[in-house]
């Protein structure tokens, strides 16, 4: 079975940037979501997949990635997403050995720049940057199927 462990940050600072390495645009779309998966298509660059993610239990989930044509992606967000999509640039950052991913959102998630790290397991050390800030990973709210549901303008104490 897939399983991702993955922990997420909020950014304390732009120095992120500094490490950056490489950045892609990402659009996805959520088409479904059930009482145990999310299940969405996800463009990235000239990438596409189809994403099943099951519920978070601390910072492990099941997770299962299936590539797409390109084509058959922006069809799906475009026939069958609506509104139900978020939009976001994802930087890789290199530190020490780790590379995290930093989203920086668009639309009505402008404003939010979450850090994340993919673990092998979740009590594995991780280099910790500066421009980290506070841990999110239990809190709900910065996950992006939530994010679509509640964006982040729409918080009042955000």
């Amino acid at each position: 079975m897939a399983v991702e462990i993955e922990r997420k940050f909020l950014v304390a600072s732009e120095d992120w940037r500094q490490d950056t390495e490489t950045s892609v645009h990402m659009i996805q779309g959520y088409l479904a979501e059930t009482d145990t998966c999310s299940i969405r298509v996800r463009v990235a660059g000239d990438r596409a997949w189809l994403n099943f993610k099951g519920l978070t239990v601390g910072a492990r989930r099941t997770e299962f990635d299936y590539p797409v044509p390109l084509a058959d992606a922006r069809q799906m967000l475009e026939l069958y997403c609506g509104d139900r999509f978020i939009e976001k640039i994802r930087h890789y950052a290199r530190v020490e050995q780790d590379v995290w991913e930093i989203d920086e959102f668009a639309g009505a998630n402008a404003g939010l720049v979450v850090a994340e790290i993919e673990l092998a397991s979740e009590d594995q050390e991780i280099s910790t940057p500066d421009w980290l800030g506070e841990e999110v990973t239990s809190d709900p709210r910065y996950y992006n199927i939530r994010l679509v549901e509640e964006p982040y303008s729409e918080w009042t104490d955000a």
